[in-house]
This record gives C-alpha cells, structure tokens and sequence, in this order.
C-alpha cells in the first residue's frame, strides 16, 4: 500500500501566509518560508499554496515567494490560484513549484488541463474541485469563484471529464464540511472513489486527529489536507502521523 500523505495549506495574500474564513477576516499568520520550514521539521509530504488574491501583481508576489520557499525546503510544492494560462503554469513550475492547481479556470477553460499536461506532464496538473452537496438533485454540485458560483455541474461527472483531459491528481474540498472542524465528508469521498483513476487528496472539515483515521480508514483518498489546526498549533504533523502509525495506516 502505498504511504498516505498528510498536506497543510498556506493561503498567500501579499506575500504573507493569511488565515480567515470564507477569504473574510483574514489575520496574518506569518512568513511562508518560516512556516513551510516549520511544516518540513514536522514531517509534512508536501504543501500546497493557494495565492487568495491573484491579480497579476499578486501573481509575480506568488512567483517569488515560491522561489524563496523552495531554496530553503525541499518538498514538493503546488501552488494554485489565479492559473489562467499554460504561461503562468509555467511561471510557477520555473520558480520551483513541482505542481500547479487549477480550479476555476479549469472549468471555463478545461483545454488548459490538456495544454498544461500536454506541456509540463499529467504529474504537474492538479484540479482542485469545490463541491456543494444539491439535496434537490441528490448530487454533489462542483462550485466556483471561492465557493461563491455553483455551476450545476455534477461533480462525480467533472472528476471523470478532467481526467480524461490530463488531470494527474484531484484536491478536493467539501465546502459543506470546510471550516465546520466536524470531520471530512466521508460520504463525498466515497462517491468520487468510485471514479478516481488518479491520487485523491481530501480538503475540508478537519478538527481533530481521528479525522484523519477515519479519511483513510473509510475512503480510498491518497491524502488529506488541513489549514488552521495546523497553522494555530492545534496539531502538530508529527502527533498527526504518530497517530495514523498506531492506527494501521502506512504514512511516510
């Protein structure tokens, strides 16, 4: 089996690592660099970094921060927001990004998954998915704009339609579950397992370490991503994996 990955993300406004919710009441949580290496000490697989504010003045913020982050740790780094075009992948992927992430782009443009896998390989392409549980519909609508469009589109249909064009890997987030601290939408990941032919990291709803256990113990998801109860100190990435390691899980 292969060593399930444990994820923190650090959302990037100007340069600073940010930390709000729904993007509103952002408080600054500190230097990128310090926290990625702070992550790197504990263990962390990899990290993702989402630039929240992404005009074309952030985005050459983002550039930097990316390359000073990987001068100093040495994990793979994804980084997503505002990716609209094969140029700006290439922009990240140059300033040390392993993987870039495409969200709502992907969904007004899905030939930019084909292009950016076509260009760089599958392994560079992230699509990261935002879901929305429709009971009217009995389906998982995929939402964009930071949660603020729904799309009607069905999310186990999306899964299927953006691996087909290139997608090399899936981060998916419950926003019915994303900040609740209740536990990951167990019921999600198992509707997309279903169909994934590719790594599924799982985003949203974690509050305590038997979150974790659960995700891997229930689902076949590849990894699970957190924010805040890493950013605030409420668990460590090392409490995290000791706790899997006991649990039966395989982590790295």
């Amino acid at each position: 089996m292969l060593a399930k990955r444990i994820i923190p993300c650090l959302d990037v406004d100007d340069g600073r690592v940010k930390k709000g919710v729904n993007f509103v009441d952002l408080k600054d949580v500190g230097d990128p660099a310090e926290i990625a290496a702070k992550y790197q000490q504990q263990g962390a697989d990899e990290l993702v970094f989402l630039d929240i504010t992404a005009t074309n003045e952030q985005r050459q913020t983002m550039a930097d921060v990316i390359e000073q982050v990987s001068s100093q740790v040495f994990m793979p780094l994804t980084v997503g927001g505002g990716i609209r075009r094969v140029t700006d992948m290439q922009k990240m992927l140059r300033a040390g990004a392993d993987k870039v992430s495409l969200n709502s782009a992907a969904v007004h443009h899905p030939e930019l998954i084909h292009d950016g896998a076509e260009k760089f390989g599958s392994q560079c392409i992230v699509v990261a998915i935002d879901t929305k549980w429709n009971a009217a519909t009995h389906q998982f609508d995929v939402v964009i704009n930071g949660g603020r469009q729904n799309t009607g589109l069905n999310a186990i249909d999306w899964v299927e339609r953006v691996q087909q064009l290139g997608a090399g890997e899936l981060l998916i987030t419950s926003m019915d579950a994303d900040g609740t601290k209740q536990g990951f939408d167990v019921r999600l990941y198992q509707a997309i397992d279903q169909v994934a032919t590719v790594p599924v990291i799982a985003s949203g709803g974690c509050g305590q370490v038997s979150d974790f256990s659960e995700i891997f113990r229930d689902t076949k998801v590849d990894a699970a991503l957190a924010a805040s109860v890493f950013h605030y100190g409420e668990l460590t990435i090392s409490e995290v994996k000791q706790h899997l390691a006991d649990a039966g899980v395989t982590v790295r």
